[in-house]
């Protein structure tokens, strides 16, 4: 049987069971993937390097110990792992404080500074880059229109008036590329959520 064709949760299963290889399997699938996504976040390569040696790491001790229980979503559940790596990467460097408890530790103090944030503003941001991925794919009409509404705050009035259409038909190209886009959402199957 040829490799592309089993699933990754039979090779998952089989790579518990003590094939080694299916791990390799897995691996080269979904390297692109996963590489892509978090240089994405740390932009550089070394890094990347490092978080893609880690995520792979920690894959292994958890299917090792027994404890991958994801259905068969393997790539969403590495995908997770890789952004937990990630935002561990920015803690690490300081991104967020770090405190001694000689002084007076507050713990609201902590909660309340921005940095811990690191975390959603990834999520934010890969949310918009795949939204903006999205709204590339429309009919350039639609597209003006979306990005007019969404990105520029213009009213239907104004967006009437820049494009030399009535606001209906404004109307009705935002209504269309809603529309489409939900359709390409669930055609590549897209969760517009963290991994």
């Amino acid at each position: 049987m040829r490799t592309e064709l089993i699933k990754d949760a039979e090779l998952v299963k089989t790579y518990i069971e003590g094939n080694e290889n299916a791990l390799a399997i897995l691996i080269n699938r979904h390297k692109q993937k996963i590489y892509s996504f978090i240089y994405s976040k740390v932009l550089d390569r070394d890094i990347t390097e490092d978080v893609f040696q880690d995520t792979f790491i920690k894959v292994i001790k958890t299917l090792k110990l027994g404890k991958y229980n994801e259905e068969g979503k393997f790539l969403p559940w590495v995908m997770r792992i890789a952004h937990n790596l990630v935002i561990d990467h920015f803690r690490k460097n300081n991104r967020i404080p770090k405190f001694d408890n000689s002084g007076d530790f507050n713990i609201f103090s902590v909660l309340s500074d921005s940095s811990l944030n690191a975390e959603k503003t990834i999520i934010k941001s890969q949310v918009e880059e795949d939204v903006r991925r999205l709204i590339e794919e429309l009919p350039s009409d639609q597209k003006e229109v979306l990005v007019m509404r969404m990105y520029n705050d213009m009213s239907f009035k104004e967006i009437s008036e820049n494009t030399g259409v009535s606001i209906n038909t404004a109307l009705g190209r935002m209504r269309y590329a809603l529309i489409n886009l939900r359709k390409v959402i669930e055609k590549h199957n897209i969760v517009l959520t963290n991994y």
